[in-house]
């Protein structure tokens, strides 16, 4: 009966164990069936999360922003050393032996280019190697082998972005055209087996892990390059086993869905490459670009092993500010192409022996912000900002970055010359400046300097400061005048004299000469030509006020001004832009056109959405304008503007045309001059507005002239005009006179409107006699 009972309290004992157990199994297993329903929800979220994120992804692109390209032909007037600078500016190698695009030889007057090419809007220039001859500074062969060619088109320079808020810019590339070496290096070095495994290569990570304890160095990574892309893409910098966890889950998940033609050519244009100021390089495209200027399939092996080399850390390896850690990380790609047999050992140990070759700091920034400027405010009136930021349109502009530099380069040159003399007054402020320059025959902008010194970023003087142009504007009181001509010509006498306005506010207005000085009676040209303030005064007051309003406004300036007394003498403000704007309708002959800076626009895909073709109005008639530009011809020749000609460092023969501005106190200084192919103005102040003790010819001209000296300038010719003659004239009275003359000089005047007297001293003998002795005088006997 015990037995019994023991038998029953065991059985009952495993009765109750089975029962805890089969219990435990169908929590445990519901337990992982809900796992399982959790983890398969989580991971059908996280699939379709990363497949319509992978699908729908469309990369923000900037508009890119190109210079106008360098054209050759025969008979132009680009020099060898302007053409040696813009190869560099491009990018350009010079070699001994002419081979890969982007390179040049140069053997005395002749050249041996090989060009990149490029896509442009109305065709593509395909690469090509070119012999370009000169014969005394001027082209006078294009030749590819025995075939001549009429125009080749360098590749524009490439000088900015417009950018939006994710400030990521990339160059899209198509895998077909990224070239085997770089593929090859990158599976190299990245992931081997990229071909063979689905997202996680556990043999790269062991790899990976023997090359690094083998260098004392990281210099592979076991990601895969799905698992990098991942990275880029999806997740964050932490390092934490749960977000290496989704990273392998995630890879193996893209591989399921997308080809790895797919993976790799995303994976091509979204690698980080580096960090432009605020600006996030990405993709090989744009990398290649930015460290070389040239394209990606122009590179040299040793270029691609750098690239390559910088995906590990595109800090850490920045070719710029750690070039011996990036020489050392391209030998070590290098070295395996080499083990890996896809390069020889002569091949290894020529590239080992190659400096880096890459862009300057200078040259791969951002060259020209003030320019861009003036592009983005042109490109907003057409343009939504969106688009500028994310469409890819390509802006091709009319910069000349020969031009640009050069301009440049005289702003800081002179500046700083006249800092160091100390002749300015200016205290406890530097002087600053800008200047524009322009194409006189279609307005193009062909440079934009907006600051004193290189490399100044944010306030664009040329187009934002607004400073009192003084003397610069009375040209326009000149032309108000002229336009009567009937009542004004250039030989119309003034009176240069002290005189006191009672103005409507009870104020006086009392003008006075720079120099103090009263000149008695003058001839307009010659109130123009030294700048006479009360003569020109004067004038203003004689044919009023408004007319001179009207007159700058044909000449450019399409907004309200004050028709104030004081306008005459420049008490209002401009900005240099505007300034030009006047100057540019001069130099074109009377003809008002936009300032442009902007050729074309294409979309992404390289078809035209808007092109900028020259559009002109005469705003002045022929003859008015001709006699305008003699006149300040004659204000460099002779006048304010003499200096130019001082030291022989231009041609005496070279006819220039241009004029002199000084504003009160000597606070802004201005010029604005003209050549056959070129117009600039040039203001230097301080921005506090204070004094800098200049005049225009002491401080702008200096820099207007520095920028000359180092051009190719062409002579000026005014306008050709029937029945406007050149005579001879007193420079007092305005009568005629003639060459040997006291006080004369020569003008150009209307046939119709000659003056009617005459000079004493250009009087015949007989008619002298006549005037003292004939009819109706006394005879000397008597």
């Amino acid at each position: 009966m015990r037995k019994n009972n023991r038998f029953l309290q065991k059985l009952n004992q495993n009765l109750s164990l089975v029962s805890f157990k089969k219990g435990f199994l169908s929590v445990l297993l519901l337990g992982m069936l809900v796992f399982a329903s959790i983890g398969g929800v989580m991971l059908m979220k996280l699939d379709q999360q990363l497949r319509n994120n992978f699908e729908g992804r469309r990369w923000q692109l900037p508009a890119k922003v190109y210079a106008r390209p360098l054209e050759l032909y025969v008979g132009s007037l680009i020099g060898p050393q302007e053409l040696v600078r813009e190869l560099e500016l491009l990018g350009y190698r010079p070699v001994e032996k002419v081979a890969e695009a982007g390179t040049y030889k140069k053997t005395g007057q002749q050249f041996e280019i090989s060009t990149r090419g490029f896509k442009f809007g109305d065709g593509v220039e395909l690469p090509t190697t070119v012999q370009v001859v000169f014969r005394r500074g001027e082209i006078v062969s294009v030749g590819s082998g025995a075939k001549d060619i009429d125009l080749l088109r360098l590749e524009p320079m490439l000088i900015g972005g417009i950018f939006g808020v994710s400030m990521e810019d990339r160059q899209l590339i198509q895998l077909s055209e990224v070239p085997e070496s770089v593929i090859n290096t990158l599976l190299a070095v990245e992931d081997r087996r990229f071909f063979e495994h689905n997202g996680v290569s556990f043999k790269g990570l062991f790899r990976a892990l023997l090359a690094n304890v083998k260098e004392g160095e990281v210099v592979q990574g076991g990601s895969t390059i799905t698992q990098q892309l991942v990275k880029n893409l999806y997740l964050s910098r932490e390092r934490t086993y749960s977000r290496k966890l989704k990273e392998l889950v995630m890879a193996m998940l893209l591989e399921a869905h997308y080809s790895k033609e797919e993976i790799l050519e995303t994976y091509l244009n979204e690698i980080y490459m580096g960090q432009q100021g605020s600006k996030a390089i990405h993709g090989f495209g744009l990398a290649s670009e930015f460290y070389f200027g040239q394209p990606l399939n122009t590179l040299a092996i040793d270029q691609v092993a750098l690239l390559v080399g910088m995906v590990k850390g595109p800090s850490l390896y920045h070719p710029l500010r750690n070039p011996e850690r990036a020489l050392k990380r391209r030998g070590q790609v290098l070295q395996i192409l080499f083990d890996s047999g896809q390069i020889s050992h002569e091949v290894l140990q020529q590239y080992l022996a190659q400096p880096l070759r890459v862009l300057s700091t200078r040259s791969a920034l951002n060259p020209f912000p003030a320019f861009l400027d003036l592009v983005k405010q042109q490109l907003s009136s057409d343009y939504s900002q969106e688009d500028l930021q994310s469409e890819g349109l390509r802006v091709f502009t009319t910069l000349d970055p020969l031009v640009q530099t050069r301009a440049a380069a005289a702003m800081d040159k002179v500046v700083a010359d006249l800092e160091q003399s100390k002749k300015s007054n200016v205290q406890n402020a530097k002087i600053q400046g800008a200047s524009l320059v322009t194409s006189p025959n279609n307005g193009e902008v062909l440079a934009v300097v907006g600051s004193a010194r290189a490399g100044d970023f944010g306030f664009n003087r040329a187009i934002q400061a607004k400073r009192q142009v003084g003397s610069i504007i009375k040209p326009a009181v000149l032309l108000a005048a002229l336009e009567h001509e009937d009542l004004y010509q250039l030989w119309t006498p003034l009176i240069d004299e002290p005189f006191v306005l009672e103005q409507p506010n009870g104020e006086s207005w009392q003008p006075k000469n720079f120099d103090h000085k009263s000149h008695g009676r003058v001839i307009m040209q010659e109130a123009l030509v030294h700048s006479y303030n009360q003569a020109i005064a004067r004038l203003a007051l004689d044919i009023g006020i408004e007319p001179v309003v009207d007159v700058v406004q044909r000449l450019g300036i399409d907004r309200d001004l004050p028709a104030l007394p004081s306008l005459s003498l420049g008490a209002v403000e401009m900005t240099p832009l505007e300034v030009t704007k006047m100057y540019q309708t001069i130099a074109a002959n009377g003809f008002s056109s936009p300032l442009q800076s902007i050729r074309e626009v294409l979309d992404a895909k390289g078809d035209r959405l808007k092109r900028y073709p020259l559009e002109v109005k005469q705003v002045i008639a022929d003859h008015t304008m001709s006699k305008i530009q003699y006149a300040l011809q004659q204000v460099v020749s002779r006048g304010t503007a003499s200096g130019i000609y001082r030291g022989s460092v231009l041609p005496a023969d070279l006819g220039l045309a241009g004029k002199t501005g000084t504003s009160n106190e000597s606070r802004d200084s201005w010029f604005a001059g003209m050549s056959g192919n070129y117009l600039s103005v040039v203001w230097l102040g301080n921005d506090d507005n204070l004094p800098i003790g200049l005049t225009g010819a002491s401080g702008a001209m200096r820099v207007w002239r520095e920028f000359m000296v180092d051009s190719t300038v062409e002579s000026f010719h005014p306008i050709s005009v029937n029945q406007l003659n050149e005579i001879w004239v007193d420079l007092g009275s305005g009568a005629q006179s003639k060459a040997g003359c006291p006080n004369s000089g020569r003008v150009i005047s209307s046939e119709a409107y000659l003056p009617e007297s005459v000079a004493p001293c250009a009087r015949s003998l007989l008619q002298r006699w006549l005037d003292r002795w004939g009819p109706g005088q006394r005879h000397p006997r008597n």
